[in-house]
């Protein structure tokens, strides 16, 4: 299955965290706790599914907005999927039991980020993976090389569906790099001190930023997390829009060229995936979904 750049793909939470660095000096930052006059937080609403499709497809394989990420997050959640239900098909045949396994979540993009998402549900939080109908319950563990076997056999199923979209999305995240060290970019980012200082946040870069939500999403008790991790979310999202506002046109144009210089691969995805997908939700029984807000 495609593995995607560090920076570029980064799971919710623990492993955008972890990416980052403890190099800032900040305040306590947002709190969830009622405010002054006593009055509780608003209720954090959960994110939704949808099963919408863009109008063209290179949106979804080839994101160059935030917003256009939440395809991409389902589509590289719809290959781990497709993994697990060609796996599970083979243990059934066989009479055996899979080893369990931690439930999938929608990755974030770092590099793309999805302001309007973050602004509503916090870093932590996305809507649930859609699980398949339970097959039925099986006695007997497998023997470890007929689990191997069969969890070979998942991994084939998702390389072959990958097929029709990593290696164009592969050469596209690379030259999304590009944008890293553009000077307009740069100078876009080096705002971002001084307005999350209006926020009431004391960091010297986005780096120190994440640390600080670390921090905050750490020491918060589980009644106050989704309220801290909702308006850190607010708080990054705002501070963000105007970087946004010159990398997006960026990207855009970036794609465009992208998309004429391979346009026989960009053909053939247009062609392609959309059909593959539908035949792989027929087959597993599997369910492409997004996370919408």
């Amino acid at each position: 299955m495609i593995q995607l750049p560090a920076r570029i793909a980064v799971a919710a939470t623990a492993v955008l965290l972890a990416l980052c660095s403890a190099a800032c000096s900040a305040d306590s930052g947002p709190s969830g706790a009622p405010d002054a006059s006593g009055d509780p937080p608003a209720p954090v609403t959960p994110a939704r599914l949808s099963d919408t499709l863009p109008d063209d497809p290179v949106r979804m394989a080839l994101p160059a907005t935030g917003a256009e990420t939440r395809w991409t997050q389902g589509l590289a959640t719809f290959g781990q999927q497709t993994a697990r239900a060609a796996a599970t098909a083979c243990a059934s045949e066989r009479g055996i039991a899979l080893p369990e396994q931690v439930p999938l979540a929608y990755i974030r993009f770092s590099e793309l980020p999805d302001l309007d998402f973050l602004a509503r549900h916090g870093f932590s939080q996305s809507a649930e993976v859609p699980t398949p109908a339970a097959r039925p319950v099986v006695a007997r563990s497998g023997g470890a090389a007929a689990v191997r076997r069969c969890q070979a056999q998942g991994t084939a199923a998702a390389d072959e569906l990958s097929e029709a979209y990593a290696p164009l999305q592969s050469k596209w995240f690379d030259a999304l790099a590009a944008l890293r060290t553009d000077p307009t970019v740069r100078r876009a980012t080096r705002a971002l001190p001084d307005c999350f200082a209006k926020q009431g946040l004391r960091v010297r870069d986005e780096n120190g930023f994440f640390a600080l939500v670390d921090a905050n999403l750490n020491s918060a008790t589980p009644a106050e997390l989704p309220y801290v991790d909702r308006e850190l979310g607010n708080a990054y999202a705002t501070c963000m829009r105007p970087v946004e506002a010159v990398r997006e046109p960026a990207r855009l144009r970036l794609r465009a060229r992208f998309l004429t210089e391979h346009a026989t691969e960009v053909s053939a995805l247009r062609t392609n995936l959309v059909p593959t997908l539908r035949d792989t939700e027929k087959r597993l029984g599997v369910r492409l979904a997004f996370p919408a807000p």
